[in-house]
């Protein structure tokens, strides 16, 4: 029984491995989290951190080579890795948007088809008002021409018309989750704009929680509440986005806020974090992120930091969070 007040979605000690020629490769190691209903979390990170892998086990879609070792994923005050069959939840209740639409929708279908089959399945609708349905959805995605679009295949239409596309197919049943992996990815800045737009609406009028995973921290600072910023594998830093952005307290963090170019002055160089993001294969001992830290000491190199408590609504995994005059704090 869930109260009024507990999260929607509740992500617990998740541990995730997959099979390789190497024996089982652990990609996510105690990820926990919560999503409050109607709420939008950024999951932030570079790539191979987790932050797709995260948003898959939540769905069970992780494929044969992928097993969830550990964990716990509670929706709506149910256990989904206890459910035998999660084909009521995906779409349903939980949907997803892909990161590429073109490889995410069937080519042999038209796009209205596709997202019509979606109520066929969940609904029980028949197919000429699963049509009507579409194209309403496609109208509401600002789609033009919608009765028109809803029988063309998606080499026919761009890639922001296939990302709308998407997000109505992901949107018919009106799911209470939404987990949006990349869906601003190789859109131009106009239709990128469009997009979060109208993410922000379907929020609002239908009360979607959003878990939005993205590269472009400019995105996530102009659509998330709370940010989350993973890093090989473990959340490292847990802030309500205009605090992290304000005062970041993982100096990978920083570094990360700090490699963004800046239109108001000239660089030579752009500022980039030193090294590479760790191999699941082999991680580093203690802290996970000290041979690219400026700030580490020989605890950081011995020790794995935990995730705590770092002020009102926050948490850090770091042994000298907060501390002052650290090398990755010094303006740049």
């Amino acid at each position: 029984m869930t109260t009024p007040d507990a999260p929607l979605l509740a992500v617990q000690d998740l541990t995730v491995s997959f099979a390789t020629l190497r024996g089982r490769m652990r990609v996510l190691d105690g990820v926990g989290f919560d999503v409050a209903r109607g709420e939008v979390l950024g999951l932030v990170g570079e790539s191979g951190s987790g932050k797709s892998v995260t948003a898959l086990s939540i769905l069970g879609l992780l494929g044969e080579a992928g097993r969830i070792d550990a964990g716990r994923i509670g929706f709506g005050g149910r256990d989904l890795l206890a459910e035998r069959d999660l084909l009521g939840v995906r779409g349903r209740e939980i949907a997803m948007i892909f990161q590429e639409p073109m490889t995410s929708l069937n080519p042999v279908f038209s796009v209205g088809f596709q997202v019509g089959e979606v109520l066929v399945e969940h609904l029980g609708v028949g197919r000429r008002a699963a049509r009507a349905r579409a194209i309403e959805l496609f109208a509401q995605m600002g789609i033009p021409d919608a009765a028109r679009k809803v029988d063309e295949y998606p080499h026919q239409l761009s890639g922001g018309m296939r990302q709308r596309a998407m997000i109505a197919m992901a949107m018919a049943c009106r799911p209470k989750l939404l987990l949006a992996d990349e869906p601003t990815t190789a859109l131009d800045v106009t239709i990128q704009a469009q997009i979060l737009d109208l993410l922000r609406r379907l929020r609002i009028e239908h009360g979607t929680a959003v878990l939005l995973i993205s590269h472009d921290l400019g995105v996530i600072a102009g659509t998330a509440d709370r940010v989350l910023v993973m890093y090989a594998g473990e959340i490292v830093e847990a802030a309500p986005a205009r605090a992290l952005f304000a005062s970041p307290l993982h100096p990978y963090t920083r570094l990360l806020l700090r490699s963004i170019p800046r239109v108001h002055r000239k660089e030579a160089r752009l500022q980039a974090i030193p090294g590479a993001a760790p191999s699941p294969v082999a991680w580093p001992e203690g802290c996970r992120f000290h041979p690219r830290c400026p700030d580490a000491v020989e605890r950081c190199r011995v020790e794995r930091p935990l995730l705590e408590a770092a002020g009102p609504a926050r948490a850090a995994r770091c042994w000298r969070a907060g501390e002052p005059g650290l090398p990755s704090a010094a303006p740049s």
